[in-house]
């Protein structure tokens, strides 16, 4: 009898031919540049446009999705939790951070209805060739050298954001290769309390069983995305015991995703 978990397992099941397999990753690696490098330098053209970014997140999400079908990796989410999402407003997303492959995950599933972006740190946002499009798509650029200057930026953004659009922040801060999640920054929690928004959180699960931090090339299979109900901040409480409350709420799904 194996002895790999059974997340593990179910995750890692093929959902290609090894043949088709090989043909998708082989048309990757050949055009998948240009199509990509095309997606980042549209902005570069268009950025200044009227209503840009009502298009440009679409042709991202769309570019996200055709590179995990290349990669024959796919994603469920539950037609409730769609809905779900498809509905929410006014809140800040977060999610637990196992792989590279979570924000693609994410984009993969993400409804039409609900919009999103993300926070980048400042380098990325500084880089010529990418700076454009990440500012044109409304990326929160964020300076990791000073938190209190990163809380007031992400906190104006936040305010200025119309209720469908939501940032997402990965409370763990860096990818967790722990059985369970790792521990949270209190991030979201102080922007929502300042901001008056809730947070939804998404539990992303078996992305590192497919990219394990030390790999470079994903493996095909499953990811499952799971939608939590809205949180809801406790001024009552501290902020600590809110950040508490929160993970083990993720932790608590996230753990019960294991067996399955």
């Amino acid at each position: 009898m194996s002895l790999q978990p059974q997340k593990e397992r179910s995750a890692l099941a093929a959902i290609d031919p090894a043949r088709l397999r090989v043909i998708k990753r082989a048309a990757l690696f050949l055009l998948g540049p240009f199509y990509f490098l095309y997606i980042a330098f549209v902005p570069l053209l268009c950025g200044k446009r009227q209503g840009f970014r009502g298009w440009y997140w679409p042709l991202v999400k769309r570019a996200c999705s055709r590179l995990l079908w290349l990669l024959s990796i796919r994603t469920e989410m539950t037609q409730a939790d769609r809905a779900a999402l498809a509905a929410d407003t006014n809140s800040i997303i977060v999610i637990n951070h196992r792989s590279h492959l979570d924000g693609f995950a994410l984009m993969d599933v993400m409804p039409d209805a609900k919009w999103i972006t993300f926070a980048a740190k400042k380098e990325l946002c500084d880089a010529v060739l990418l700076s454009r499009g990440f500012k044109g798509a409304g990326l929160v650029e964020i300076d990791r050298k000073s938190g209190a200057v990163a809380l007031e930026k992400l906190t104006e953004a936040v305010r200025a954001m119309p209720e469908r659009r939501s940032v997402v922040l990965f409370p763990e801060g860096t990818r967790t290769s722990s059985e369970s999640l790792g521990t949270f920054k209190a991030g979201a929690v102080i922007v929502a309390r300042a901001t008056g928004r809730t947070i939804r959180p998404i539990v992303i699960h078996a992305s590192d069983a497919l990219m394990p931090r030390d790999k470079h090339l994903p493996k095909s299979g499953t990811i499952r995305v799971e939608v939590l109900p809205s949180f809801t901040c406790d001024h009552s409480v501290s902020v600590d015991e809110d950040v508490d409350r929160l993970r083990n709420e993720m932790v608590t799904v996230f753990d019960a995703g294991l067996s399955k």
